[in-house]
């Protein structure tokens, strides 16, 4: 496995400090110091593994942590925060990323067998051991971007590849249950999209398990088991989420982020922040401002 990595570090050795696309629809990659409001965030369906470094991610008060011997699957959209290590050696962290498309695995679970009795407990993250499969996987995915002319004709069956590793892998349950339209995980899933779209307005929970087609009471025990949180702290966290980067991207006073983002009371608003990031809001994005200040100069 460690000329695989060696050839994976390689490959994506120009990635930068932020999201560096590669020309492989759906694959990212990402290099270094990671600007703290930028690792706080809601983090898109994906596949995570780790080149180089380590990384923690918690989501509702747990915390995993995973290295260059473990990948991070994420089946839903989730409000996490992350942090980034450079290696023992002083390498910097270094990773690459597949962003979930459900078509894509939907059309892959129809050429596969059913699994026998491979379940899971619903949530919708964990971190798994690597294989030199997945690993080969990547780096034939990796390479397309020396020849960017193969990617429209070989990058699908690289993509489909690493799906079906992981389906073979001790997460291919949570990727079978975001696939399955009848699924609790993937009715939530729903549930979700709903809320990332709506996140302003008040939440009608009601309306939401009515939409999953699961009682109240059944709807927030599914919701919690999936994400680590109670839908309305999902939905604060949220709004807490993009306030930040309102405040610090845009440079929104902060009665004004609060109102955008669905905050009837600025004073409520800052309480709750402060409470999440352990600063006022104009502190901390006083704070991360200077931080991205100091690292451009």
């Amino acid at each position: 496995m460690n000329d695989s990595l060696n050839e994976l570090r390689a490959l994506a050795a120009h990635a930068q400090n932020r999201r560096t696309e590669t020309g492989i629809p759906r694959v990212a990659m990402v290099q270094g110091e990671i600007p703290e409001h930028q690792l706080a965030a809601v983090y898109d369906p994906m596949i995570n593994l780790i080149l180089q470094g380590g990384k923690s991610m918690t989501v509702g008060g747990q915390t995993l942590h995973y290295d260059p011997a473990t990948y991070f699957v994420m089946s839903v959209d989730l409000p996490a925060a992350g942090v980034v290590h450079a290696a023992a050696s002083g390498e910097p962290y270094l990773a690459v990323s597949l962003t979930l498309d459900s078509r894509i695995l939907t059309e892959l679970l129809a050429d596969l067998p059913d699994p026998a009795g491979q379940a899971g407990p619903e949530r919708a993250f964990s971190v798994a051991a690597t294989t030199p499969e997945l690993l080969g996987a990547w780096v034939r995915l990796l390479r397309l971007m020396r020849s960017p002319e193969d990617i429209p004709a070989l990058a699908p069956a690289y993509e489909r590849e690493i799906l079906y590793r992981v389906l073979r892998g001790p997460m291919g349950w949570m990727l079978r249950d975001i696939a399955t339209p009848d699924s609790a995980l993937a009715r939530v899933h729903r549930a979700i999209q709903r809320l990332r779209r709506e996140y302003t307005r008040p939440l009608r929970m009601d309306t939401l398990a009515q939409e999953a087609a699961m009682s109240l009471s059944a709807f927030h025990r599914h919701f919690k088991a999936v994400t680590n949180l109670s839908p309305l702290q999902y939905q604060k966290q949220l709004r807490l989420l993009q306030a930040r980067t309102l405040l610090v991207a845009a440079g929104y006073s902060v009665t004004r982020a609060a109102h955008e983002v669905g905050y009837e009371s600025p004073t409520q608003f800052s309480r709750e922040y402060a409470r999440a990031f352990g600063l006022a809001p104009s502190k901390d994005a006083a704070r991360l401002v200077l931080g991205l200040r100091a690292r451009e100069g």
